[in-house]
């Protein structure tokens, strides 16, 4: 067994420290009649066909992401047309955006 206590570098902090300021967040849709459902904002550049969601069985629709820590808006387009998150949406400015903040 090595007893030798295990000396991290700069290097390997630093990838350890980037490591956890990942996360993978999880976008859900409720849309069971879509035929397709998309997820746009600011961590895929507001490229609206970007990000294709995957219908589950029970007719959600979601994706996964891996972020960093920090907070982000965005919209699902569903069928073609913008639908905010209910459980994420907020009013800036003069618009409506669903934010998500990852810690």
């Amino acid at each position: 067994m090595n007893t030798k206590p295990r000396h991290h570098t700069a290097a390997s902090r630093q990838h350890s420290l980037s490591r956890r300021a990942h996360r993978v967040v999880k976008f859900c849709c409720e849309a069971a009649m879509a035929e397709g459902v998309r997820l746009g904002g600011d961590f895929n550049g507001w490229d609206l066909g970007a990000t294709r969601m995957r219908r589950t069985t029970d007719g959600r629709w979601v994706a996964s992401l891996t972020l960093i820590r920090g907070s982000y808006t965005y919209v699902f387009i569903v069928d073609g047309n913008l639908t905010l998150d209910p459980d994420a949406s907020i009013t800036t400015g003069n618009e409506q955006v669903s934010l998500i903040t990852i810690d």
